[in-house]
């Protein structure tokens, strides 16, 4: 197959643009893949700081060196180095990996972030990979049980994913978000959600039928102390008053800890889950062998191949997250038209 000395690359200037520029191709190196890219996706928060932070750049532009971002893409192979010999030329693979399955037409990408899609699963479905791996990592971190009662603070892509999960894993789950749009996703997968306002304090304790949450996600960003202090007292409370249970750490929130208003964390368990699974930045790993599945079983690699196997099963309605399809000449001039309805834009997915 042809393979051009150069590639099409997305970058972000810092003055509220992204624009398409062309690079040279990288080079390959033992362990790695070339794929042809059909699909990317943008994840908003890591990304850009959220769609409406990113708005706000035209209005406060922060000029700075052009760099190449994403770090969730799909496409098929079309050429494998040594040490990728489970790869071959053809195979459609979703694939991961900060600074390598960038918002582009060519990637290299080293092949332990690389899994091959079941034929049902389309390239757009696969450009999820990142972000859904994400949300079942938190779901790993949770160690939830059967039955127990769980809140999701944000239904971003990484917030509605993880509750899917949670309510697949057996537990009963309900979101807080201020997004109309977002919450009526929810509600359409069958997920209880309401309006983050103080209405929410009552409906989430008749949820859990007054026995409080057991678990809660956090897949927020910014300033979150007043929604933290709601959030509390909605958690399982011990004899001397102090809540109990898990809280999930997935997004980027900023709250304070300590003997402060929300001093009854004592007894809290906070768990950070802004990860895909074992192995990712793992360079050994990245780009070489596999650990020993007896030992680790769920790695960023298994992470993935489940994730598109719920895709495949249709366990997962990962279309209705998808709210623009843009094209990589396109890029500069339709971000602007979906910047105009923040609200409205949840998935973007940049194609060739």
């Amino acid at each position: 197959m042809y393979i051009p000395q150069k590639r099409v690359v997305v970058v972000r200037p810092g003055d509220g643009t992204i624009r398409p520029v062309e690079m040279d191709m990288p080079e390959m190196t033992k362990g790695t893949v070339m794929v042809k890219v059909e699909a990317s996706l943008v994840s908003p928060g890591t990304e850009l700081g959220g769609w409406h932070s990113f708005a706000n750049q035209k209005k406060n532009p922060a000029p700075k060196k052009e760099h190449p971002f994403g770090y969730s893409n799909s496409g098929f192979v079309i050429k494998a180095a040594e040490g990728a010999s489970e790869l071959k030329p053809g195979d459609r693979v979703a694939c991961i990996g900060m600074g390598y399955a960038l918002h582009t037409n060519y990637a290299v990408i080293p092949h332990n972030l690389c899994v091959q899609l079941p034929d049902n699963v389309s390239f757009e479905q696969g450009a999820y990979a990142t972000l859904f791996a994400t949300a079942m990592q938190t779901l790993r971190r949770g160690e939830p049980e059967f039955g127990e009662y769980v809140c999701v603070v944000g239904l971003g892509i990484v917030g509605l994913l993880t509750a899917r999960l949670y309510q697949l894993a057996g537990n009963y789950v309900i979101g807080w978000d201020i997004n109309p749009a977002r919450v009526a996703i929810a509600n359409r997968w069958g997920i209880e959600s309401v309006i983050e306002d103080e209405s929410q304090l009552e409906t989430t304790k008749r949820f859990t039928h007054n026995c409080g949450l057991d678990s809660a996600v956090l897949a927020v960003q910014g300033a979150c102390d007043e929604t933290l202090e709601r959030l509390m007292q909605c958690m399982k409370q011990a004899p001397d008053g102090h809540a109990m249970g898990r809280i999930m750490v997935v997004g980027w929130p900023d709250f304070k800890y300590g003997q402060g208003q929300i001093g009854a964390m004592n007894n809290i368990d906070i768990r950070r889950c802004s990860r895909t699974g074992p192995g990712y930045h793992d360079l050994q790993w990245e780009f070489g062998a596999d650990y020993p599945p007896v030992f680790v079983r769920w790695t960023t690699k298994t992470n993935i191949a489940l994730c598109m196997r719920l895709i495949s099963e249709g366990k997962i309605d990962i279309d209705s997250l998808t709210t623009h399809r843009i094209k990589l000449a396109d890029v500069e001039k339709e971000i602007d038209k979906a910047l105009e309805n923040p609200d409205g834009t949840l998935g973007v997915i940049f194609k060739p």
